[in-house]
């Protein structure tokens, strides 16, 4: 599965657009390894350096940066590659936080 296609480089917002948003920020896509507990939700993107800013839920829950590029060449521990969740709707960093329980 094609992580990044076109149609949604044209509609995540480039990094920075959404500063003093806070809790309000829209999430666009939500990316996920299958074989463990990790989650990234991005809200912005930078199509030249193909990197996105959002909010990484691993180890810990927090905000930051994270590569496209890396995205497409990590592994779970099974050998399961990264997936972008195709039914994913656009929604606030609040109603995710909800959701994750972090709210």
């Amino acid at each position: 599965m094609k992580l990044m296609t076109k149609e949604i480089e044209k509609r995540i917002p480039s990094i920075g657009t959404q500063d003093g948003k806070g809790d309000n920020a829209i999430v666009y896509i939500k990316f996920f390894t299958p074989d463990t507990q990790w989650t990234w939700y991005a809200m912005e993107y930078n199509k030249e350096e193909r990197i996105f800013f959002g909010l990484v839920i691993g180890q810990d829950t927090e905000l930051g940066y994270f590569s496209l590029d890396e995205l497409e060449r990590v592994k779970g521990p099974l050998g399961l590659q990264i997936e972008r969740d195709r039914w994913f709707e656009p929604m606030t960093i609040d109603k995710i936080k909800k959701i994750i329980g972090e709210a």
